[in-house]
C-alpha cells in the first residue's frame, strides 16, 4: 500500500529575515523623511505640517491592512470604518502631493520626501501583517 505524503498545516508565519526587512524599512524611511525635515530650510509650521501628515499617514495605512485582514477573516469591519481608513489614506497620499507641489523645494528634495513616505506606509502595512502573522 503506497503511502501518501503528509500536508504540513498551512501557517503564516513570516519569516524573520522579512520581519527584520520590513522593521529595518519602517524606521529608515521614518528617520529619513525626520531628519529631511530637521535639515529643511523651511518654516516651522511647515516641518509640523509634513510631520504630521507622516504621522497621519502611518496610522492610516495601518488602519487600512487591519480592516482589510479582518475582513478576509470573516472579522465583522463596519462599512464606515473600512471606507473611513481608505480614505484616510488617500487623504494623507493627497495632503502630501499638495503640500509638496506649493512647497519652495527643490525637486530632488520633493522626490525625497515623497520616497521616504510612500516608503513607510509600505513598511507600516508589512510591519502590521508581520505583527498579526505572528500573534496567529
Amino acid at each position: 500500500m503506497e503511502q501518501l505524503p503528509t500536508q504540513q498545516p498551512e501557517t503564516n508565519q513570516p519569516s524573520p529575515a522579512f520581519v527584520a526587512a520590513s522593521w529595518a524599512t519602517l524606521l529608515i524611511g521614518i528617520v529619513a523623511f525626520i531628519i529631511g525635515l530637521f535639515n529643511a530650510d523651511m518654516q516651522l509650521n511647515e516641518k509640523g505640517y509634513y510631520f504630521t501628515v507622516l504621522l497621519f499617514g502611518l496610522f492610516a495605512a495601518i488602519s487600512v491592512q487591519k480592516a482589510v485582514r479582518d475582513r478576509l477573516e470573516g472579522i465583522p469591519v463596519t462599512n464606515i470604518y473600512y471606507g473611513l481608513a481608505w480614505f484616510s489614506t488617500l487623504a494623507s497620499i493627497v495632503l502630501l502631493t499638495i503640500g509638496l507641489w506649493n512647497a519652495d523645494l527643490l525637486k530632488s528634495e520633493k522626490g525625497f520626501y515623497a520616497m521616504s513616505f510612500v516608503l513607510s506606509l509600505f513598511a507600516a502595512i508589512a510591519v502590521q501583517k508581520n505583527t498579526r502573522d505572528a500573534k496567529m
